[in-house]
């Protein structure tokens, strides 16, 4: 339960007491504001709190976006004030200072479109004496929506109008919508996606049960797929196509009733990633009915994705929080947005989730598992062509000053097991001494040298074993010194393809039944441990621990036990070994990965950003 404290009795004919009640909040009145700060204390010390001027007039929704969003310590709309636990203390402080009225600019009204209104409300001072003394205190945008204090009856008259004026549940509705979105999401998906929300919030299903629904649609698509007939390859894509919409109401769902966590935006991004690879595992088994062995496209599909998805994660936090001026690229980019269609042509080529899945879905009906996979590679191979050179031109004509936590973040994203640890430690001398563009360039030197190997010199060739261990050692070399190089950032997707291009070129040249499923397994449990990491990173509560990395060897050692694999056991032996080492690493990250998210104290977070 939360408390919302009314500072001075209702204003006859208000309804601010009913709706801060349907907002879940336990409200009392405090008729004197030089009595709230005692209330406050005497409240348990767990809950959240709010302090709201009586006097308040404004929509529902502003007070919902600014009093129940989990978020944010703190935050404030004209004539209401609200904190978390964290931000209590804060917040108490600021209203046992704030006795009297300090001269301020009038709040909301021109924002608005209402009257002039007063700011001498113990709410709006508490706000701005918490900022004031280092608190972050979240100011909602509002746009359309009201939230005023007015100062006399006309005045209060004025801004009733302007509430009655807007719908503020269609403003809701309509903000539920991701504010960066892929054509196809936006035009097919969403217009009824959203009110699959609404009606998902007002029976109290929960975003992650959408998820969680999302998730067995897209399992029931995959063994459609995997019945390798005709009616059903036509069911997969259909459902497929329902576990999208499904997918896009579970962040609208968040957005329209403001839950937002932690555990949904990783069950999110990580149901999304098995729905996809487990469909990719679907059209391999329904191929193989009819005769047809596409796993290596099915393996190849997932690598490529992956690696895609790396590259992303990797350049996101290498800049999120980097000093730069702003690149002749970027300003192109930013050109070429103010022309509205080049937008959606530029959100299409990169073959976000919603176009990729719609891709696959009518491949799926209408043509083979062989043809949507080939199709799905070339244009994944497509799509990661650009993004990955805009970005590289990005880092090339921009001079960046990376931080070290941004460097932290990418020394996590690739996974270096103990070999390359205790290597790196020992190169630092002469990792110092390197040209800047040394660490990348040791990464794809390395990762070329074993994939390479593994193609050419044929399978359980020693010369595979002798290059996975100069990749261990190139590895090493690449983060011997903190990663703040302009393309420091493509380390960790080349560690990626490597160690997945590997895997796939010596499972496809075993030439057993089930050398590539097995490979695919493993990749599979690789990955995930790999967006395990990254949410991690994302949710502020830094990266796996190090015992479960050296657990399951680490990127490099992986490699070498692979390629020894190959060399010692024969294909039998290694089908063999790739089954339990996709089995061990599968149970191992589990098991720390849900121990994690369920008893994580990291932020709510959800991200707004386009589609992956």
């Amino acid at each position: 339960m939360s408390t919302a404290i009314l500072t001075g009795r209702p204003v006859p004919g208000s309804s601010l007491d009913g709706d801060l009640r349907g907002l879940g909040f336990d409200v009392r009145v405090a008729e004197d504001p030089a009595d709230v700060p005692a209330l406050l204390g005497a409240l348990p010390s767990g809950q959240r709190v709010a302090v709201v001027d009586s006097r308040f007039v404004g929509h529902v929704h502003a007070l919902r976006l600014a009093l129940t969003d989990p978020r944010f310590d703190a935050a404030a709309i004209p004539g209401a004030v609200t904190a978390r636990p964290a931000a209590r203390a804060a917040l108490e402080q600021a209203l046992r200072e704030s006795t009297v009225p300090v001269a301020a600019e009038p709040a909301g009204g021109a924002a608005h479109g209402t009257a002039a209104v007063t700011v001498d409300s113990p709410a709006d001072r508490a706000a701005a004496l918490a900022e004031a003394a280092g608190t972050a205190v979240h100011r909602p945008e509002l746009g359309t929506l009201v939230a005023v204090v007015p100062v006399d009856p006309q005045t209060r008259n004025e801004a009733r109008q302007a509430v009655a004026a807007v719908d503020d549940e269609a403003v809701r509705l309509r903000t539920s919508v991701k504010s960066r979105d892929g054509f196809f999401t936006t035009y097919a998906i969403s217009p009824y996606s959203r009110h699959l929300a609404r009606w998902c919030a007002r029976r109290g299903f929960t975003p992650n049960q959408v998820t969680t629904a999302s998730l067995i649609t897209a399992l029931i698509a995959a063994g459609c797929a995997a019945t390798g007939t005709r009616a059903g390859f036509v069911a997969a894509g259909a459902l497929l196509l329902f576990s999208f919409v499904l997918d896009c109401a579970d962040g609208q769902l968040a957005r329209y009733s403001l839950q937002y966590s932690t555990l949904g935006a990783w069950l999110d991004a990580t149901f999304d990633r098995a729905k996809e690879y487990a469909y990719y595992a679907g059209l391999a088994l329904g191929a193989a009915r009819g005769g047809d062995d596409v796993w290596a496209l099915a393996l190849g599909a997932m690598v490529l994705q992956t690696c895609r998805h790396i590259i992303d994660f990797a350049f996101i936090e290498a800049n999120h929080d980097a000093t730069a001026s702003i690149s002749p690229t970027a300003a192109l980019s930013d050109r070429l947005d103010s022309v509205g269609w080049t937008v959606w042509v530029r959100r299409i080529i990169v073959l976000p989730i919603g176009e990729r899945w719609a891709l696959i879905a009518v491949l799926t009906a209408v043509t083979t598992p062989r043809i949507t996979l080939v199709v799905l590679l070339v244009g994944c191979a497509f799509a990661a062509c650009y993004t990955t050179a805009g970005r590289v031109l990005r880092s090339l004509t921009r001079k960046a000053g990376r931080t070290d936590a941004a460097a932290q973040a990418l020394l996590d994203l690739t996974d270096r097991g103990y070999p390359a640890e205790v290597l790196a430690t020992a190169f630092q001398g002469v990792a110092r001494r390197m040209p800047v563009f040394a660490p990348p360039a040791f990464a794809l030197l390395g990762g070329a040298a074993v994939v390479g190997a593994a193609v050419f010199t044929g399978f359980g060739g020693w010369l595979t074993v002798a290059a996975a261990c100069l990749y261990t050692v190139l590895s090493a070399l690449a983060v011997a010194r903190p990663l703040k190089g302009a393309l420091d950032w493509l380390v960790p997707p080349f560690f990626r393809a490597a160690e997945y291009g590997t895997v796939l070129a010596l499972a496809a040249q075993a030439g057993t039944d089930g050398a590539l499923p097995a490979a695919f397994g493993l990749v599979a449990a690789v990955a995930y441990h790999h967006y395990d990491t990254v949410y991690r990173i994302r949710g502020g509560t830094g990266a796996s621990p190090s015992w479960l990395v050296r657990a399951i060897g680490g990127q490099e050692g992986r490699v070498l036990l692979i390629t020894l694999a190959a060399a010692l056991l024969g294909t039998q032996g290694f089908t063999a070994l790739l089954t339990a080492l996709a089995v061990a690493v599968a149970l191992v990250v589990l098991a720390e990965s849900i121990r994690f998210w369920v008893s994580s104290g990291a932020p709510a977070v959800h991200d707004e950003g386009e589609p992956a």
